[in-house]
């Protein structure tokens, strides 16, 4: 049975970020709470309760119900004490299988997506962004926890601040509160429950204390917005390095619509550059390429992926193709057998696109994901302009002829290919 509930622990005071409730920090445009608490609800979770202490109670209220999450406020008079006294709070508000996460961790999406559907501790075997000298570790045996800790000499895994647990948890906070008068931690109450242990490894995840860790938060959530399958050779190995760090550092100040503008622009004053100056062309229809990532990155990496942008985004990218094969063609070409070659090119380029969305339109699937051979053909967009940039930086009447036939040659080629193993995947249904 899937979580329906979420406790989150936010009654620590902050102190190490001035003051401010670190669930309520932004982080590439969005509060840690809303990111986490979005992505719980698209994993099955419908109610949360979030114990806080009494400065900043009003102000988690008002988060509340400026986006509408169903939740409840539970107070921690004494927030000095360890978090597992806060987590006991949540005595009978949690009921049958529930999530328990703290409020200063964020998660990535696909992190969300394994954790939710595992049992006791989730742990992380190869973290990534964390500090592996502030991080507790844990030490597992049989399956479950045998010592936790932030000094553990011996450990073979690190806490990533999110359990499944359920109502079998308090019998145990229940005994800590009255060995301990109320004062002990979330790790004493795991340790002596011995929680079984369910690993995720790799997947973003980092915890928040510090100013410089909100900017290794951010890195995060940028480098992990890249898209799963359909990037060519070049955005994998030269566009994607380079377009995650303009993300990283744009995502909390611009939106991805802005972004799509900026490269749109971009794109056509490359395809006009064309008209007096073919190198400087390239490197901006390149420039263009590297900056359409972007906005896809950021949507994803501050939770604002839309259909509509995805749609629109497509649409402006054929444009610019078009616009630059056009323009190109126009301005070095002078015997028509070579117009024709030009058109071939163009519309090759076309439906290299349309081959697979029109796949997506069809069946509601994606493409690279159903059919992942073609992931290795050559041939996609981001190849198409590197290739056209390194022809156009020492342009010559003769080198502009075997673009456009290579050009011709190629999208024509994958798009046939397409066809048919599309077709092959058809009669295996």
């Amino acid at each position: 049975m899937e979580p329906r509930t979420t406790v989150i622990l936010a009654a620590g005071l902050g102190t190490r970020m001035g003051g401010k409730p670190k669930g309520l920090l932004k982080v590439a445009g969005r509060e840690i709470l809303y990111r986490t608490m979005t992505l719980l609800q698209r994993n099955g979770v419908e109610r949360f309760v979030i114990v806080t202490n009494e400065r900043y109670a009003q102000l988690y209220r008002e988060f509340l119900e400026r986006h509408g999450f169903p939740a409840e406020v539970i107070i921690n008079p004494e927030p000095e004490k360890g978090n597992g006294h806060s987590l006991h709070l949540a005595k009978g508000k949690a009921s049958g299988r529930f999530v328990l996460v703290m409020s200063d961790h964020v998660y990535s999406e696909a992190f969300v997506e394994r954790s939710i559907k595992g049992n006791g501790l989730i742990a992380d075997r190869r973290p990534r962004w964390v500090d592996l000298n502030e991080a507790t570790k844990v030490k597992v045996e049989n399956g479950r926890v045998e010592r936790i800790g932030k000094n553990l000499k011996e450990w073979g895994a690190v806490d990533t601040g999110f359990f499944i647990l359920d109502g079998s948890i308090f019998e145990t906070t229940e005994a800590l509160e009255r060995d301990r008068n109320g004062d002990y931690s979330l790790s004493e109450v795991v340790e002596r429950a011995k929680l079984p242990v369910t690993f995720v490894d790799g997947l973003g995840w980092t915890d928040v204390d510090t100013p410089e860790e909100i900017k290794r938060a951010r890195r995060m959530l940028v480098k992990t917005a890249i898209k799963g399958t359909g990037d060519g050779f070049v955005s994998r190995h030269l566009n994607r390095k380079i377009s995650t760090e303009i993300s990283a550092l744009l995502v909390d100040w611009v939106t991805p619509n802005g972004i799509t503008a900026v490269t749109f622009a971009l794109g056509i004053l490359s395809a006009l550059l064309t008209l007096g100056n073919l190198p400087l062309a390239g490197i901006l229809y390149q420039l263009s390429s590297i900056l359409d990532g972007v906005d896809g990155e950021i949507a994803r990496a501050s939770l604002r992926t839309s259909r509509l942008g995805g749609y629109i985004d497509s649409i402006l990218d054929r444009y610019v193709d078009g616009a630059f094969l056009a323009l190109l063609a126009y301005s070095t070409l002078n015997e028509p057998p070579w117009y024709l070659i030009a058109l071939l090119a163009l519309l090759g380029s076309v439906m290299v696109s349309y081959s697979t969305e029109r796949f997506k339109g069809a069946f509601c699937r994606d493409a690279y994901s159903e059919v992942p051979a073609l992931r290795k053909l050559p041939g996609k967009r981001d190849e198409r302009v590197f290739l056209t940039m390194l022809f156009l930086l020492y342009p010559a009447p003769v080198s502009i002829k075997a673009l456009f036939v290579i050009l011709a040659i190629l999208t024509n080629l994958r798009v046939a290919i397409v066809v048919y193993e599309i077709l092959r995947w058809g009669q295996r249904l």
